[in-house]
């Protein structure tokens, strides 16, 4: 199982503090069955994490996995926060996609709000060759209120990441809900982590795999980890028919 999403580098995000963090998590994942994680630290006003430092931290984590002789490898990303001058800044090799190789970029909204900008940076970023993902949509505010916001990006060739923890209810039944939606609407792609620790903010990719094959089936299951691991490989993953999420008609009115 591949995880595409992860704060396991110590010390520059909200994710793993110390390098004894790390080793504590790299342990949770392999026991979830991860295989592979690309470390993701955030990209925003708070967290300034640049290309440079993040490889190598990602060393760092190669060290600690040597050292230790586990079965797990790691890969270097980042999660981006959509702002303006986010092309200029992949030119200058500041932002990097998932596994530093790929095509793909996990892209985050602010959390209460999308910016009216995103579609056309968007258009911009796959014109260019860089394919957005949109990662954690069932936590953002405005696409809780207006889920077609979600099926008008994807529409337009935006993929998007839900969390396992999303899946499994750790951020309550409404998000737990509209996650179902978006499974069901077709309008996710990867199930990943973001994973920040072992306790309040930890992996549960085992157990929401378990939940998805229960309610959807085996195949779905496992399309979701085909497409992590053609990202990480660099190639086209499986979209599907996106259809829009229906509103709960309640006594006869919406």
């Amino acid at each position: 199982m591949i995880d595409i999403h992860c704060h396991i580098l110590s010390g520059i995000d909200d994710g793993a503090k110390t390098s004894r963090d790390t080793l504590t998590m790299l342990k949770s994942a392999i026991d979830e069955g991860i295989t592979v994680i690309t470390a993701t630290p955030h990209h925003n006003p708070e967290f300034n994490n640049e290309s440079p430092l993040i490889l190598k931290k990602v060393e760092e984590v190669q060290d600690l996995i040597d050292a230790y002789h586990l079965p797990i490898q790691i890969l270097p990303g980042q999660e981006v926060r959509i702002y303006g001058d986010l092309l200029k800044d992949f030119a200058q090799g500041k932002l990097l996609t998932v596994a530093g190789t790929s095509n793909y970029m996990l892209i985050e909204f602010p959390s209460n709000h999308v910016p009216e900008y995103a579609k056309e940076l968007f258009y911009h970023m796959q014109l260019q060759g860089i394919q957005p993902i949109l990662v954690h949509p069932e936590r953002n505010t405005k696409i809780i209120e207006h889920p077609e916001i979600l099926f008008n990006f994807i529409e337009q060739g935006v993929l998007s990441q839900i969390t396992a923890s999303s899946i499994t209810g750790h951020f309550g039944k409404k998000i737990q809900k509209l996650t179902f939606q978006i499974i069901e609407n077709h309008l996710t792609h990867f199930v990943a982590s973001d994973a920040h620790n072992v306790t309040s903010r930890a992996f549960k990719m085992k157990e929401a795999f378990e939940i998805i094959e229960e309610r959807y089936g085996s195949d779905l299951s496992q399309r979701f980890k085909d497409n992590a691991q053609s990202v990480i490989l660099n190639k086209s993953v499986y979209e599907g028919s996106p259809t829009r999420i229906k509103k709960t008609k309640f006594l006869g009115v919406f």
